[in-house]
């Protein structure tokens, strides 16, 4: 019996031969089959991380310019000053974007570019401009923009008086929301409010590691941060919702990270257990109220556990009131959703992290999914991050990334077509090399190189930028065979300049599989391609 599946136009899953087939071995086996049409095929970036022009046309400071220009606390020193410089290449960024085949963009916008104290007494129209020109760029060559209002760059000025501690902050939030809806929502119909508030809260105010570098207080500042963000989210759905909606059209959701976990030993219950806690307060600690309305029961009762435990008069988690249940139940249109890896765990023990996350781990990818189906009753997803990074030195023939990205989306398929998971869109993380926030430069997720040793910061393919391409534009796998699929063949998007050591050479009207084959730094001993 063949383990291969196929999809017919009308997005059907079609079977080869009679018998049935296990679903065991089509989770060992590649799914060939396609993603239903409209599928919304991304790639994501950050404001701080890809920008620049960090002091440019009026921006005020966010949380990450201090946090980056304190000594030690970016990996080299490094900072978002210059970035990949996408303030001033919003032409090199969409042709990058063309050449991946994709039809959405995920960016997200920086609050202090907008509004420099965070507050609306003073709306930077140069910094808004700066957005509705890489809008019109992306419209203008059918790509659609996927809008996140917070990627982390808080205002400096609203840290100065508490930042997400202060609740105060969930006014300033949906005051923000509703100067980028009434001036951006014309033109953009998927909105993000907020991303992965778990690394917000956590990495943010329990460990420190990030802006803005709290760590005094991890018992209770997370929680406090998290239950503002939680509120802050549900404004900004509610004013879309009753404001805009009618008038724009446009969905709004809430996008949520998590890792999946295993029990270290799958017959013991108490491995069983933590591997469970762990996705719970993760997914579980944003998604149960905003899909059900309160925390989750297994984040309560441990936290007031302990919290009693340690003499204190209540839990250090704190309530919503009855009012607020109602006001954040049901505010999303999707299930957002992040991920990269599996961790391995075992009880009263911090995670094992699997420091490779390829083949071992990308059927558990499967399994999320469908517990996000199951417990929050099959909502409609959209993938907005996923992705492997690398250190060291450059090698442009990334197979590790591609290895990463076919198995995760084919994953991605199969809980698609054989378990009805409600999968309407797949983002790539990320779209170039940038400041991968603490670990600076040094760290690598993107589709594209950037040059840092040259001034003019190119934007180089590696080779994954060709496979997912060709993923992208076959809206999935494609069968096997003797000779590639239409979709398969990526048609060249221009000319490509490659600069050798001792002469220049210009290639023109190369397939960019081709191309991107022949300037690999690995084969040929490039300096530097430019685009």
């Amino acid at each position: 019996v063949s383990s291969k599946a196929y999809l017919n136009p009308g997005c059907h899953l079609l079977l080869r031969g009679r018998k049935p087939i296990s679903k065991a071995l089509l989770m060992s086996s590649p799914l060939y089959g396609n993603f239903c049409e409209g599928f919304a095929w991304s790639v994501a970036t950050a404001s701080y991380q890809i920008e620049g022009g960090w002091r440019a046309d009026g921006k005020g400071l966010s949380i990450w310019d201090k946090f980056a220009h304190t000594p030690l606390k970016v990996g080299n020193d490094d900072n978002g000053d210059v970035a990949c410089d996408s303030y001033h290449k919003i032409n090199e960024d969409v042709d990058m974007l063309r050449r991946l085949k994709v039809n959405h963009y995920r960016f997200s916008i920086s609050w202090p570019r907008i509004l420099p104290d965070g507050t609306t007494r003073k709306i930077n129209e140069a910094g808004l401009n700066y957005y509705h020109h890489l809008i019109d760029a992306l419209l203008a060559v059918n790509i659609k923009p996927q809008v996140t209002l917070y990627h982390w760059d808080l205002p400096q000025a609203l840290q100065d008086v508490g930042g997400w501690e202060n609740d105060t902050i969930v006014k300033r939030f949906r005051d923000y929301a509703d100067v980028v809806f009434s001036n951006l929502g014309e033109k953009v119909k998927f909105w993000i409010t907020i991303n992965e508030p778990y690394n917000v809260a956590n990495i943010g105010h329990g460990y420190g590691t990030a802006a803005p570098g709290i760590s005094f207080r991890p018992g209770t500042a997370p929680y406090i941060v998290a239950h503002n963000l939680i509120k802050a989210h549900a404004e900004a759905w509610h004013l879309y919702n009753d404001r805009y909606r009618a008038k724009q059209g446009g969905i709004v959701g809430i996008t949520i990270n998590s890792d999946w976990a295993l029990p270290r030993n799958p017959y013991k219950q108490e491995d069983i257990d933590a591997a469970r806690r762990v996705v719970e307060f993760q997914i579980g600690w944003f998604a149960h109220p905003v899909f059900n309305g309160d925390y989750n029961k297994v984040m309560k009762n441990r936290i007031r556990e302990r919290s009693f435990a340690a003499g204190l008069p209540k839990s250090r988690l704190p309530e919503f009131t009855p009012e607020e249940v109602k006001r954040i139940k049901g505010t999303y249109d999707y299930f957002g959703f992040n991920h990269y890896t599996t961790v391995l765990l075992f009880n009263h023990m911090l995670p094992i992290i699997a420091t490779y996350p390829g083949k071992p781990f990308t059927y558990v990818y499967l399994t999320i999914l469908n517990f996000i189906k199951e417990e929050y009753g099959n909502p409609i997803i959209y993938i907005t991050e996923n992705g492997i990074s690398e250190r060291g030195n450059m090698n442009l023939n990334d197979i590790h990334r591609i290895h990463y990205y076919e198995n995760y989306i084919n994953q991605a398929l199969k809980a698609y077509l054989l378990d009805g998971v409600d999968i309407r869109g797949y983002t790539a993380w990320t779209l170039m090399d940038n400041l991968e926030w603490a670990t600076g430069f040094a760290e690598k997720f993107g589709l594209f190189y950037i040059n840092r040793s040259d001034p003019s910061l190119p934007r180089i393919p590696k080779q994954s930028a060709t496979h997912y391409a060709t993923i992208v534009n076959c809206n999935g796998f494609p069968e096997p065979s003797h000779t590639p699929h239409d979709c398969q063949i990526l048609e060249p998007e221009g000319n490509y300049k490659c600069h050798f050591n001792r002469e220049d050479i210009t290639l023109t009207l190369l397939p960019w599989p081709t191309y991107a084959t022949f300037c690999d730094v690995t084969l040929l001993s490039i300096n530097r391609c430019i685009m």
